[in-house]
C-alpha cells in the first residue's frame, strides 16, 4: 500500500504541477500530451497497486503463498514500469536527452505488460477444477 500511495501521491502532484507550473514550458516543447500520459499511467498503476494490496491474502492462509508470489512480482513489475514508462516521459516532455530516455520508456511498457502478465498467472492459480458429483 505504501508504494500504492507514493505513486497517487506524486500522480496527483506532477499533474498539477503540469497543469499550472509547468504549462507554459510544455506548451513552448508541445509536450503537454506526454506529460498527461506519463500522469495517467502513474495513477492507473497506483490505483491498480493498492487493488492488489487488497487481493494479497492473509498471511497464513493455505493458497496465501503462491498468491502472494504473483501479487509480488505484479507489484514490483508495475512499480518498475511507472518509474521507467511515465518518470522517462516527464523528462522527455521537458526536453530531455531524447537519445538515453528515449529507450527508457519501452523498456517501462514492456514492465507494465509483465506485471499485468503476472496478474493473469495469479489468475490462473486459483482456478480450481470443478468437483465431480458422485453418483
Amino acid at each position: 500500500m505504501l508504494m500504492s500511495g507514493g505513486l497517487g501521491l506524486t500522480g496527483v502532484f506532477l499533474g498539477a504541477f503540469g497543469a499550472h507550473a509547468l504549462k507554459a514550458t510544455l506548451a513552448a516543447h508541445g509536450t503537454h500530451d506526454i506529460w498527461e500520459t506519463g500522469v495517467f499511467y502513474q495513477l492507473i498503476h497506483a490505483t491498480a497497486l493498492l487493488g492488489i494490496a487488497a487481493w494479497n491474502p492473509p498471511a497464513g492462509s493455505p493458497a496465501g503463498e503462491r498468491s502472494r508470489h504473483w501479487l509480488t512480482w505484479t507489484a514490483r513489475c508495475w512499480s518498475l514500469g511507472v518509474l521507467f514508462f511515465s518518470g522517462s516521459l516527464y523528462v522527455l516532455a521537458l526536453d530531455g536527452p531524447k537519445q538515453l530516455f528515449g529507450p527508457i520508456t519501452p523498456l517501462g511498457g514492456l514492465s507494465l505488460l509483465a506485471g499485468w502478465g503476472c496478474v493473469i498467472a495469479h489468475a490462473l492459480t486459483q482456478v480450481r477444477p470443478a468437483s465431480r458429483s458422485k453418483s
